[in-house]
């Protein structure tokens, strides 16, 4: 029995996690040591020796028959490095059997984390091979699904890379483009410089995407300075949630939306589809009605805001989804906001989804009417990803 059945649901964030060759066959040497020197995941970040110690006690669990055979039954128990079909894409094919999704959007987890850090810290050039070879990686990875659909970074460092390593990216067979939450070091996510990764991501049809990184570096970093003990993150979690944490999340993303709406963005690739991921959707309400205050207390001051031709919240009606956390209010979210924005996520197989998410979102719905939960579990994912979404043949 599939953990999702006689229903087609696409799971908007699902994730790899990578063992330490991941990028060999893909990158160089200069890039393999610097990975492998700020290799860090999950509640060992900072520490680089037992995080590959955890993974090679993952490795070998995972190579036990005993252990194997129960993978269906826990498919959606078992997290992080024991997950079935955490880095191997033969058992990532059988585990998504198991699940019943109909598609999964596969972001990168360790690569996230190290390119993210790279954009403000390393050289222009180091951080584009990376991300290339994990890029290459991750379309690996997917190559042999239709299901597992390819997230690829694209770096917003460099105004002079980013354009020719999105279409990269794009030729290589990227489902989806992601791009930083955090405002890049020197320029903003609107600069008129990044046009071509808009215009290359319209003309394939594939959404631009954001996803939570590192939650601590929202904030500065003195508020751990509290004179308190510290605290554990998210019980375990890859990307060390905490409360205050959460309550920052939202800060950065909003930046960059209320940047491609008001600079016009959105306006000059109407056709261009933005997810928002695993970064939350309770401040969904309140952002479409600030988006709107802001247009009418600056729209005639600003000769930008006087050159949209629709309100600035109907662009994210258009144009914008985004994935709510399963302990969020989502029937809440939803009736405040709009039908068409929300979508279902697990965060397979990182802690922070939970053991149940889909129990967890079918009580948030329920209430709602079925159009509304197909649009949920559905319809507003295959708008996002267009063609990308894989429909099985008899509900397509």
């Amino acid at each position: 029995m599939a953990y999702v059945e006689d229903r087609i649901i696409h799971d908007a964030d699902a994730h790899t996690m990578e063992p330490p060759e991941w990028l060999e066959p893909f990158a160089s040497a200069e890039v393999i040591r610097y990975a492998l020197d700020h290799f860090s995941i999950g509640d060992n970040e900072g520490d680089n020796e037992k995080a590959l110690a955890d993974i090679e006690k993952a490795r070998a669990r995972q190579a036990d028959p005993e252990f194997r055979a129960g993978a269906a039954a826990e498919v959606m128990l078992r997290k992080n490095y024991l997950a079935p079909g955490a880095w191997d894409p033969a058992d990532r094919s059988q585990a998504l059997d198991d699940l019943g999704f109909s598609s999964q959007l596969i972001f990168p987890s360790m690569p996230n984390t190290l390119i993210e850090e790279m954009e403000h810290q390393a050289e222009p050039d180091l951080t584009y091979a990376t991300a290339t070879a994990a890029n290459r990686a991750q379309i690996a990875f997917c190559s042999g699904d239709p299901r597992l659909l390819p997230v690829c970074f694209v770096p917003l460092q460099s105004i002079e890379h980013a354009g020719p390593h999105a279409r990269q990216a794009i030729n290589d067979g990227a489902a989806a483009l992601l791009i930083p939450n955090r405002m890049p070091k020197h320029h903003a996510h609107s600069h008129v410089g990044f046009d071509p990764v808009w215009a290359a991501a319209q003309e394939a049809g594939i959404p631009v995407v954001m996803h939570v990184g590192i939650p601590d570096l929202v904030m500065p970093p003195q508020h751990r300075n509290n004179g308190l003990p510290p605290e554990p993150d998210f019980h375990g979690g890859g990307e060390n949630f905490r409360s205050v944490s959460y309550m920052a999340i939202c800060a950065a993303p909003l930046q960059a939306l209320s940047m491609l709406i008001f600079d016009g963005v959105l306006e000059r690739f109407p056709a261009l589809k933005i997810g928002v991921i695993e970064l939350g959707a309770v401040w969904l309400p309140g952002f479409l009605r600030q988006l709107e205050a802001a247009f009418d207390a600056f729209e005639r001051h600003e000769q930008r805001l006087g050159k949209l031709s629709i309100r600035p919240s109907d662009y994210v009606r258009r144009q914008v989804r985004v994935t709510p956390y399963p302990t969020e209010p989502t029937g809440w979210i939803i009736e405040n906001s709009d039908p068409e924005i929300c979508m279902f996520s697990s965060d397979f197989p990182h802690v922070e989804g939970g053991r149940n998410p889909l129990r967890r979102f079918d009580r948030e719905v329920a209430h709602l009417p079925a159009d509304v939960q197909e649009r949920f579990f559905r319809l507003n994912f295959e708008d996002l990803m267009g063609t990308a979404a894989y429909v099985p043949a008899a509900a397509a």
